[in-house]
């Protein structure tokens, strides 16, 4: 099964992003066909410094490394490498109406946000579709919110189809990870554009203050609390062993228990989880070679099986490419 998802370098992974994707691709790699990129024409919607862009887009390669991710099973490369996304979604918005793209909530959520509506932004998610529909993906795990995004790419791949007789781009499905939402320190979505993340890979002093940030109520220490209604236990239930969840919640119910006892227990969980990852990364750090190879060597795969699908696409919709020129 071929397994297709990207993320985007426009800011410090963080914890949300590492339960609600990370996680479950390195998982995946095990059994299947996995391309991962990092989407770093995306984050040019956000992200207009060069050098922030390069070193960011680096970071997210150095942290699934970190992981686990191994290069011997799993892609993982620049979406920059492969130009064929571009024109892939040049392509598909011929064939996607206004519409549709009108009716993308997180276009809606962004510009509520007051980000600038730009057309990259308003079009996001044709190039989200051509990052799915170029390598014939069978799956595509993602984030609850990111649902929608798929769901077009089956359309904008049915559009297509139907509008040049053929059976060209595969229609395909969506993969929920468990954790799909994970709060932030306020209770929303945990995201970066929120400022309310625990981030991966900050020095354990500052992750422990993030923790200790994260609002709760102001029960009194001696009354029962509401573990299902607490942002500290709903990201503790993600992390935690079936038995830590377990005597955490019934702590909750007796009473007694703190509200800064019970982010200490999420901060030692936290810690078991990102420190063996935090010392791999900086052994990787000191090899940039080392990263640089395994993107480019992946983007070679990447960009095989990307030209393939163009050249069918180009077929099917009447395209010459002269030989000296063509790409796949």
């Amino acid at each position: 099964m071929r397994v297709l998802s990207g993320v985007q370098s426009n800011g410090k992974l963080h914890l949300g992003n590492y339960l609600g994707a990370m996680k479950q691709h390195i998982h995946l790699q095990r059994d299947n066909e996995c391309f991962y990129f990092i989407a770093n024409y995306h984050s040019l919607t956000t992200i207009q410094d060069a050098t922030l862009l390069r070193q960011l887009t680096c970071d997210v390669a150095l942290d699934y490394l970190a992981f686990g991710l191994d290069p011997d099973k799993a892609n993982l490369f620049r979406q920059s490498d492969i130009p064929e996304v571009a024109e892939l979604a040049w392509i598909l918005s011929t064939v996607t109406g206004k519409g549709l793209l009108e009716r993308a909530t997180s276009y809606k959520d962004k510009i509520a946000k007051e980000i600038a509506p730009s057309m990259g932004l308003f079009c996001y998610p044709v190039l989200m579709a051509a990052d799915i529909l170029i390598y014939k993906s069978d799956v595509v795990p993602v984030g609850k919110d990111q649902t929608q995004h798929v769901e077009m790419a089956a359309d904008m791949a049915g559009h297509f189809n139907h509008a040049f007789n053929c059976e060209v781009l595969k229609i395909p499905q969506i993969r929920l990870n468990q954790a799909h939402v994970v709060p932030g320190l306020d209770g929303q979505k945990m995201s970066k554009s929120y400022g309310n993340t625990i981030n991966l890979f900050d020095p354990p002093k500052k992750v422990r203050k993030q923790i200790m940030g994260i609002k709760t109520d102001s029960t009194p220490v001696q009354d029962p609390k509401n573990p299902e209604t607490c942002n500290v236990f709903a990201i503790y239930k993600l992390l935690a062993t079936s038995d830590e969840v377990e005597q955490l919640e019934q702590a909750y119910r007796r009473g007694g228990l703190g509200y800064g006892e019970a982010k200490q227990q999420l901060f030692d969980v936290v810690e078991r989880e990102l420190g063996p990852a935090r010392d791999k990364r900086e052994q990787l750090e000191a090899d940039p070679d080392y990263v640089e190879d395994v993107l480019t060597t992946a983007a070679h795969r990447a960009r095989a099986v990307a030209g393939k699908v163009m050249a069918e696409v180009r077929e099917v919709c009447g395209l010459l490419v002269g030989k000296e020129t063509h790409r796949g």
